[in-house]
């Protein structure tokens, strides 16, 4: 052992001597070459999983980038195909537009068709009423005719019977050998 050793014992302080003072700086070099070591250990682990983290957010913006430029192309078509689309709808959108202008003019059509149908009806009614009120009337004008007509040939029927009755009345007055007598009273020949 050292004197200094012995001198520490004894309470004074130590002085280290040459051999120790360089193992504290051996072994305060080699904590600090560790410390160090470790430090760069840490920022290497650090630095590899930064670089893999921008690898895969490289690697997902590249995907993204590919799937937002694949979902532009399918933007770009279906665009191209609605404007296809429409460019054929314009023939059928006219089509329609004719078909329903076509469409109102019948419906208007038949509602005029239909309204002149109801007056042809009414006229119709109201002549079948006129010819069944004429019908009637004229029935009625040939019975009241008939009624007369009978009434005169009795009363014509009648005044012929007077007439003959004054004719055969007259008749015995009259002198049955004269022609003019005889047609008067309705004899042919003479009486001997």
């Amino acid at each position: 052992m050292c004197n200094s050793t012995q001198k520490a014992r004894k309470g004074i302080r130590p002085l280290l001597c040459k051999h120790q003072r360089g193992d504290c700086r051996m072994r305060a070099l080699s904590v600090l070459v560790f410390l160090a070591m470790c430090g760069m250990g840490v920022l290497m682990y650090l630095a590899i999983k930064q670089e893999l983290t921008l690898r895969n957010l490289k690697s997902t913006a590249d995907q993204i980038s590919l799937e937002i430029k694949q979902k532009e192309n399918a933007i770009v078509k279906i665009k191209t195909n609605i404007q296809q689309l429409n460019t054929e709808l314009l023939p059928i959108n006219v089509k329609r537009d004719e078909l329903t202008r076509k469409k109102d003019e019948s419906v208007k059509a038949s509602t005029e068709a239909k309204k002149a149908l109801d007056t042809c009806n009414k006229e119709k009614a109201d002549s079948e009423n006129l010819k069944t009120s004429t019908t009637a009337a004229l029935q009625k004008v040939k019975d009241d005719t008939e009624a007369e007509k009978k009434k005169a040939e009795q009363e014509i029927e009648a005044l012929k019977k007077q007439i003959l009755d004054r004719d055969k009345a007259l008749c015995t007055f009259v002198d049955v050998n004269m022609d003019e007598g005889r047609k008067l009273c309705g004899l042919a020949e003479a009486p001997k």
